[in-house]
């Protein structure tokens, strides 16, 4: 990555966020405050949100060709953060069926019938086992909306606890 447009409705968010990712992206990256989401999505390769927001806060004519989008923000029912017609020029995955049409970023629109089961491609996972394609040209836009599953907190988790072994980080504690 090049640049990181990094937007929030807080300043001092932004700022915070910026400071603590300094050290991991120096020398790489470069992370860019803006004022507003439009500045922080237009042209952009890669848009990733992550608001608890109730209405649209990224719309359609922002989008270019080929962005990819991952929505992690839409979480619970009633939640989006996408326009609903980006949904309609794109090709969608989400981690599970029922969890993303429930409380994913295609909930609400699902809901309203803006869209429909056949506008979804499919699961993550079909992409990762290799029976689904992902991205097939480079002006295709592609939107991965993640609710969040068990075995993604576990291999996290796995994977906090092995470091903190190797770093002789962390406190024993009887749990029973």
């Amino acid at each position: 990555l090049e640049e990181v447009r990094v937007w929030d409705i807080s300043k001092d968010r932004v700022e915070s966020y910026i400071s603590e990712m300094k050290s991991i992206c120096e020398g790489k990256t470069t992370l860019v405050p803006v004022k507003n989401v439009k500045d922080a999505v237009d042209n952009a390769d890669i848009v990733v949100t992550t608001t608890p927001s109730r209405k649209p806060l990224v719309f359609d004519e922002w989008i270019s060709e080929g962005t990819h989008i991952t929505c992690i923000g839409a979480d619970a029912p009633g939640k989006e953060e996408l326009d609903p017609k980006i949904l309609l020029r794109a090709k969608i995955y989400v981690d599970d069926w029922e969890q993303g049409l429930h409380s994913g970023e295609v909930n609400v629109p699902f809901s309203k019938g803006i869209i429909t089961k056949e506008n979804i491609f499919g699961e993550l996972g079909d992409v990762i086992a290799g029976l689904k394609p992902g991205r097939t040209s480079s002006e295709e836009i592609t939107i991965f909306t993640s609710t969040g599953l068990a075995i993604q907190d576990a291999v996290t988790a796995d994977l906090v606890y092995r470091k903190a072994l190797s770093k002789n980080l962390g406190k024993w504690i009887k749990m029973f």
